[in-house]
């Protein structure tokens, strides 16, 4: 039976002389193989829309649990603007890698909108580093390290928060500090809009650069110590914005 969904090519794979195999992440089904019989010819209808990088609705003939078929497809946003910029590009693949192990812990819905919104708001114009951090942040829930923005994660007041502590997992107050590193006060306010915001929503993004400096400081650490996961195209991404 023929289906349409929405989705985007996360991984493409050559099959035979001729075919190639897409991983897609779509919205109704998760992440999905998808057969493309002579897509990798240069006069097959089906080329341009099994690129990597493609955010498209495909008519499949969907199987469960098995590679699909594809039909044919009709692009969403060509994201002309990230496919033309290294820099984005980068951001993209991490993205892609990081959600590809997001998805192996939960498969909610939440997920697909979330990284869809964060790529169409990364497509605007808007600063691709806090919209990555947006992500990251909102994905710790998904890997089972999520942290607490709402109290204290020692006593759980809400008043009087004066640091974040990745050790304690969340915000410390005034009265449960120790010895712990104090951030600047509106790194624990954006910390907490980071991971309220619907991204959907979000039209600019005006933070300065060493309060969003410092939240990617945390979060990379957080992640290097907490979720177990080693990218690849993080530590690349890493680099190349540092030159």
């Amino acid at each position: 039976m023929l289906k349409e969904v929405e989705g985007f090519i996360f991984k493409e794979t050559p099959y035979g002389e001729t075919s190639k195999i897409i991983n897609v992440f779509t919205k109704e089904h998760g992440l999905i193989g998808i057969m493309c019989k002579g897509a990798k010819s240069l006069k097959n209808k089906n080329r341009a829309i099994t690129l990597r990088f493609t955010y498209a609705k495909f008519n499949i003939y969907y199987k469960e649990n098995k590679l699909s078929t594809l039909a044919s497809g009709d692009t969403i946003n060509p994201l002309k603007r990230i496919n033309n910029d290294i820099v984005l590009i980068s951001y993209l693949t991490y993205l892609v890698d990081l959600t590809t192990q997001v998805l192996k812990q939960s498969n909610n819905s939440i997920i697909y909108d979330d990284f869809i919104n964060t790529v169409l708001k990364m497509e605007t114009g808007l600063d691709p580093l806090v919209l990555t951090n947006i992500l990251e942040l909102k994905y710790l829930d998904f890997l089972g390290v999520g942290l607490n923005l709402d109290a204290c994660a020692i006593c759980g007041n809400k008043t009087n928060i004066a640091t974040i502590d990745g050790d304690k997992g969340g915000y410390i107050c005034a009265n449960c500090l120790t010895n712990e590193r104090i951030v600047d006060s509106k790194v624990i306010k954006m910390l907490r809009m980071y991971y309220y915001v619907n991204i959907k929503s979000i039209s600019s993004l005006n933070i300065k650069d060493d309060i969003k400096n410092e939240i990617n400081f945390f979060l990379d650490l957080y992640y290097d110590r907490y979720t177990g996961l080693y990218l690849k195209s993080k530590d690349f991404l890493k680099n190349l914005i540092s030159l």
